[in-house]
């Protein structure tokens, strides 16, 4: 059996964005898929550098050429590639300008529905994903909405209830309609953004005063289903979990002696994206993944639309890392196998047709 190098373990644990709706044998991602081995790339409507639509997505039969080839770079790998999306509905559906894609409700309007209801709606959500040739969603929101005066959560409608119980609730049907149909979802932003003011794109967001204990029940209860989901992580600085001040993604108390020890999850854990501001403004790269690696992330975004680093730079850096003792190996090695099984167990194969 070939043994797996470090660099293929660490570009395991990349989801990374990249510009173009088409891509071939010259494209920086293909490379990156066929020589860095990467976990995941992350698919968006919206291109924030160029403020305009179409940066990955434009058409359905365009999306599924783009996933099919996407896979074919990515075939040699030993697992498969993860194509992600952020799909929640409503105010944050990637696939809202693509002709012949269905309209979404929103979180909060989904929670209104029945149970058999609401599994209906995010089955077709679902299906269309997987015809498009997705595989992961970055979905559901599970963050309580404490605020609807400001923020990114209540204000745009992304959180399904007040109630902690009523957002497990809309999230346990959510998730098995996707998982259902092959796609893995993430439970966001832990520990809980839903009483946050500010937007953690922008800068720095502290949720100490504000934060609520009922932010962590839905994540206490929905871990004890044992889904196959991965866990996001919030930049929002909360000191009645870590008195340090650290961001969630870098804290090593929450997501390793709150989420890990304490509400048992043993699943993935992935960043948000590492170069919104609340962390790009304030951490260097080297030391936002030394930090958030050692916490307890097994996979880490870089969505390339707050910033620009190709997936061959990040792998560089977090190799010296490891190599300087910065990162233990033995770090890599239990991400990687986290996302091994969370693969294998999902099976997230993307049909590919053949690539002339």
């Amino acid at each position: 059996m070939k043994l797996i190098s470090l660099r293929h373990k660490i570009g395991q644990m990349l989801i990374v964005g990249f510009s173009g709706c088409e891509v071939d044998e010259h494209s920086p991602v293909a490379k990156w898929l066929q020589e860095d081995g990467l976990g995941g790339v992350l698919l968006f409507d919206f291109d924030l550098t160029k403020n305009t639509y179409g940066k990955n997505l434009k058409s359905r039969e365009q999306i599924k050429n783009l996933t099919r080839k996407l896979a074919h770079y990515a075939s040699a790998n030993p697992l498969p590639l993860y194509i992600a999306i952020d799909y929640e509905g409503g105010a944050v559906d990637r696939l809202a300008k693509v002709d012949g894609c269905m309209p979404t409700m929103r979180a909060c309007d989904q929670a209104l529905l029945s149970d058999q209801d609401l599994y209906n709606e995010a089955e077709k959500m679902a299906i269309t994903l997987k015809n498009l040739g997705f595989n992961l969603n970055f979905a559901p929101v599970i963050d309580v909405n404490l605020t609807e005066e400001e923020g990114i959560i209540g204000r745009l409608g992304r959180s399904f209830s007040s109630q902690a119980n009523r957002v497990a609730r809309a999230a346990q049907q959510f998730v098995r309609a996707f998982s259902d149909h092959g796609i893995t979802a993430a439970y966001k932003h832990f520990p809980g953004h839903g009483s946050a003011m500010g937007d953690t794109h922008q800068g720095f967001v502290d949720v100490t005063d504000s934060f609520k204990p009922a932010e962590l029940e839905p994540y206490a209860a929905l871990l004890a289903e044992e889904q196959p989901v991965m866990v996001m992580t919030a930049h929002v600085i909360n000191r009645q979990l870590d008195a340090s001040g650290l961001p969630a993604t870098l804290s090593f108390p929450i997501l390793t002696s709150l989420l890990r020890q304490k509400l048992g999850f043993n699943g993935v854990i992935v960043s948000d994206d590492l170069q919104m501001q609340a962390i790009s403004n304030h951490f260097a790269t080297d030391e936002a993944l030394r930090l958030t690696i050692n916490a307890g992330a097994d996979m880490m975004i870089f969505a390339n639309q707050l910033g620009d680093i190709t997936a061959t730079d990040v792998i560089d850096r977090i190799e010296t890392l490891v190599k300087s003792g910065a990162i233990e190996l033995s770090r890599i090695d239990q991400a990687y196998q986290r996302i091994s099984r969370l693969k294998k167990l999902h099976n997230p194969v993307v049909a590919m047709a053949s690539i002339g």
